[in-house]
């Protein structure tokens, strides 16, 4: 039974990521994230005594950067 529930919480989809973990998402190095953050290009979660960056956060970020282009994948 313990692993039938470990199962269905693995499905959760994380809804924020930790700072290490935002930095791996989006490419660059903590320390990278960091200057993003202090310059507010980025903006952290502060509910907890860590900053989480929220998954739609990151998104918009992306968004926000990345020049228009007709480039397709």
């Amino acid at each position: 039974m313990d692993e039938h529930i470990e199962s269905k919480v693995e499905q959760v989809p994380k809804l924020a990521l930790k700072r290490i973990e935002a930095a791996q998402a989006i490419g660059v190095s903590p320390a990278t994230l960091d200057r993003l953050t202090l310059r507010g290009l980025l903006r952290p979660s502060r509910a907890t005594r860590r900053p989480l960056y929220a998954v739609k956060e990151i998104e918009r970020f992306l968004k926000a950067t990345t020049p228009n282009s007709d480039w397709t994948a």
